[in-house]
């Protein structure tokens, strides 16, 4: 006998679910949650890896629109576990969320489990693969191994959301990194590609024309309105 077919996700009503904290609805004007959960094509049911949670603002939402029969794991560097603000939000976000949990591990040694989840979500974080920084306890990596390891724990067919800030192209990518924590768009398409992924489409939600690319996108003349790429990718289901 076949599993009841999920009734499709309610990206709108994630978004206005109860429980989360203004903080984070004061950020959904200029992250367009709803629109990158519906481009992304997050289902009712997914079991889903959001790659460096933070503070967890993508991973209730997400936990909303997959509903109880999917469930999230935030990812956090060791650094980030331990904070205790954020390991503090973090406990009360599952405390409201039966199907999320959130786990921490070195970014060194990245250790999924394999073909574990249908989608991964990485905002505004892939760019510090390239990034090391001993104030945030975070060393240096090898991008491919983020890559690498997200590759391994996505099922075939599974796929990963990418949002990153733009950058303008004439630096290397660490120094760019370190001076504005942007990241040029092929330079992501690259590296996922090369881990074994497929371009399957490109959003122009969150791109913004007036933004330089230039400053860094901490700088509050910009923040939150930076010009963002918005990729999904595929693993190959064969």
């Amino acid at each position: 006998m076949t599993a009841p077919a999920q009734p499709g996700a309610d990206y709108a009503a994630a978004v206005a679910a109860p429980g989360r904290t203004e903080a984070h609805r004061a950020l959904d004007e200029v992250r367009r949650p709803a629109e990158v959960l519906a481009f992304m094509g997050l289902k009712r049911g997914d079991r889903v890896l959001d790659y460096f949670t933070g503070n967890g603002y993508y991973a209730e939402l997400m936990a909303q629109a997959v509903g109880p029969q999917g469930s999230v794991v935030g990812w956090n560097s060791e650094s980030f576990g331990r904070n205790p603000e954020i390991r503090a939000a973090l406990d009360a976000m599952a405390g409201r969320n039966a199907n999320t949990s959130f786990i921490s591990g070195p970014s060194t040694a990245l250790s999924f489990a394999p073909a574990s989840y249908d989608f991964v979500m990485m905002h505004l974080v892939y760019h510090d693969a390239y990034w090391e920084s001993a104030r945030f306890g975070l060393p240096r990596i090898d991008p491919n191994s983020v890559t690498q390891a997200i590759y391994r724990t996505l099922r075939p067919g599974g796929t990963v959301a990418v949002i990153d800030h733009v950058a303008n192209p004439g630096r290397e990518t660490r120094a760019e990194v370190e001076a504005t924590h942007r990241i040029l768009p092929e330079t992501i398409r690259a590296d996922f590609e090369r881990a074994g992924f497929v371009l399957e489409a490109e959003s122009q939600l969150l791109r913004n024309p007036a933004d330089d690319r230039s400053v860094n996108v901490f700088t509050p003349s910009i923040r939150g309105h930076t010009d963002r790429i918005v990729y999904r990718f595929r693993k190959p289901a064969r």
